[in-house]
């Protein structure tokens, strides 16, 4: 086991044989997509992309319909490789991360931050706040450089006391199956170095002026989700409530294997993007693709994303 807790055996149950796939090293090395909210800007900044097993994220899911999803989309049906959004958010004199991505210890293809952080005309050293949506390894990982010294140093920290309490609890380990063992122990890492900077919120607190925390929890216990606002204007950063531009959105009641809580996270899925599509409202997924933002459309009996141009 290693600094970061993954083991060689838990990142090739997590990739698969990945190693043996071509990695493009030009992929995504730019701030891809942005937005303005009257003077605020919300820019996202890929951190690269994930490389996972079909039957890791969707196993409980009828199997025939979402290899015919999958074709239909031109996507493979063995392997999801979901992008990986940081989103920026820039207010005055704030620079707010949401999440720091997963540094260069979970997989080689993510880990991509501070590659492409430029592009968003910010440096490391200019970030005020970060802002957890929860803490699994390619959200929270980043948080540490080489010598366990906070990327982001001159930075306020925030999470939500519900997510902070699940991995710090002493008999979080025991519980978690062997699969994800590696996830506890790189979240208590994480979150022992963050023990004397760290502020706590619940949902419904304005995190920062402006900024909302939404319940979004089944995904982890405290997953949250952020409004940011500006008068009767928003645009929704969902984090992982979300996580498949094809699969999510189309049946939001399919298990996914990435939820803690399967029947949690299907009920806050249906009931987000049902409140998305209504109110037509933007909004930023971490692992959507095009940079992740878009808004919603009800499409039949489920949804159809639709990336902002």
């Amino acid at each position: 086991m290693n600094r970061t807790g993954l083991s060689r055996r838990d990142a090739l149950t997590l990739i698969g044989a990945t190693s043996a796939l071509p990695f493009l090293p030009g992929f995504a090395t730019k701030a891809v997509a942005e937005i303005t909210l009257g003077a605020k800007t919300i820019t996202t900044v890929s951190d690269g992309n994930l490389m996972l097993p079909l039957d890791f994220v969707f196993p409980d899911a009828p199997q025939d319909e979402l290899t015919a999803l999958l074709e239909a989309a031109g996507l493979r049906t063995d392997m999801l490789e979901p992008d990986c959004n940081v989103t920026v958010l820039k207010d005055g004199d704030r620079v707010v991360l949401f999440d720091v991505g997963s540094g260069p210890n979970f997989m080689p293809s993510a880990g991509k931050i501070l590659d492409n952080i430029d592009a968003a005309g910010i440096a490391p050293e200019d970030v005020t706040d970060v802002v957890f949506t929860h803490a699994h390894p390619d959200h929270i990982w980043g948080l540490l450089d080489d010598f366990d010294e906070f990327v982001f140093a001159d930075a306020n920290y925030y999470i939500n006391q519900v997510e902070w309490d699940f991995w710090r609890a002493d008999d979080t380990l025991d519980k978690m199956p062997e699969a994800r063992k590696s996830f506890v122990v790189g979240a208590q890492n994480r979150l022992e170095a963050l023990e004397d900077v760290i502020q706590f919120f619940n949902w419904g607190d304005e995190v920062l002026p402006g900024l909302e925390a939404i319940d979004t929890r089944g995904h982890t216990p405290g997953h949250t989700s952020f409004a940011i606002h500006h008068g009767s204007d928003s645009v929704t950063v969902i984090g992982d409530a979300a996580t498949s531009a094809i699969i999510s959105f189309a049946h939001p009641e399919w298990p996914s294997g990435s939820d803690q809580d399967t029947e949690q996270g299907i009920a806050t899925r249906t009931k987000l993007l049902d409140r998305l599509a209504q109110e037509q409202s933007r909004f930023v997924g971490f692992h959507l693709p095009g940079g992740g933002i878009g808004h919603v459309e009800k499409d039949g009996a489920g949804y159809r994303y639709v990336a902002d141009a």
